[in-house]
């Protein structure tokens, strides 16, 4: 498949990538139903490590096997599949080269007690991704959290590694932590800063949550104020986390979150996509619910990506 302008506009944005790194950025953004779009739809599941098996499979039974994510990915057109590193060695030769996929590399769990504030455990290797044929790897971050600053070091020296063999990185960047309050966490500035965090560490593909209007540091409410920024709508408030991300010049997609209503995730995606963004990262929203719903929920979305 041909570089179409758009796939062409973002590549020519990563300017001091490798070819192997521009390579895979292609063959995620050519791939599904949205290739060629410069848009994005990702299955993620990592909930298992996140949320432990009944929370993340219970609603949905088939979704226990790692093959019934593969297949929902692939069925339903999506640009890559994200995942730990067992739920893709458990598919590794039945679906090899059918989909773009992402080596989630660092998770935690939630019966860690959290005493010593919110980290992440390295659960995958380069070596892994390279075997498992993965275009990138995936790694979260959690800016405000005590240790943040060795996350970001960790994260650094990854991303350095993947490049080194051609390899793409996503970032989730999620600012949780004793630095962040509770409604801080989906904050205009706070989630701007936290994907702004991720593009400075070398991201290619930034994760975030949506944001809603709240301002959590009383010096970013000056900033907010005195440069008008618009902070009212989802679209605008989109626009504004785009803006962070080097002015558009890096690849931003947002969270589906927990499961909700479908007219609810239509009308992230129409905002995702007004704002600028470049698409949806979403996974409970579409395992969580039967086969024929899910699949058809991931249409419609890749259908509001398309218009």
């Amino acid at each position: 498949m041909s570089l179409s302008p758009e796939v062409k506009k973002i590549i020519a944005n990563y300017e001091n990538e490798n070819a192997g790194v521009k390579g895979n950025l292609v063959r995620i953004l050519n791939h599904g139903k949205l290739a060629g779009t410069g848009k994005l739809v990702i299955l993620p599941v990592d909930q298992g490590f996140e949320h432990g098996p009944a929370r993340s499979f219970a609603a949905n039974p088939d979704a226990y096997d790692p093959h019934y994510h593969f297949k929902l990915a692939i069925e339903s057109g999506c640009n890559a599949y994200a995942a730990p590193l067992g739920p893709l060695q458990a598919g590794a030769d039945t679906f090899a080269g059918q989909i773009p996929t992402i080596l989630k590399f660092n998770s935690s769990n939630s019966l860690d007690s959290a005493k010593h504030d919110h980290n992440q455990a390295v659960t995958a290797s380069i070596q892994d991704a390279l075997e498992l044929g993965c275009s990138a790897v995936g790694f979260t971050i959690y800016p405000g959290a005590d240790n943040n600053f060795e996350m970001m070091e960790e994260v650094r020296d990854m991303i350095r590694e993947a490049k080194n063999v051609g390899l793409a990185s996503v970032v989730w960047s999620y600012a949780r932590g004793s630095g962040v309050t509770k409604d801080g966490e989906t904050a205009m500035d706070v989630i701007a800063y936290a994907a702004h965090i991720a593009c400075l560490l070398g991201a290619h593909i930034v994760k975030v949550k949506l944001p809603t209007d709240h301002i959590m540091q009383k010096e970013a409410q000056k900033a907010f104020d005195q440069g008008k920024i618009d902070v009212s709508t989802q679209a605008a408030r989109v626009r504004e986390v785009v803006r962070s991300c080097f002015n558009g010049r890096r690849i931003v997609v947002f969270s589906g979150g927990a499961t909700k209503g479908e007219d609810s995730v239509y009308d992230d995606a129409k905002a995702i996509k007004e704002g600028g963004g470049n698409g949806s990262i979403i996974g409970r929203n579409s395992f969580q619910r039967p086969w024929k719903d899910g699949v058809a929920l991931l249409d419609k979305i890749m259908d509001i990506y398309k218009k």
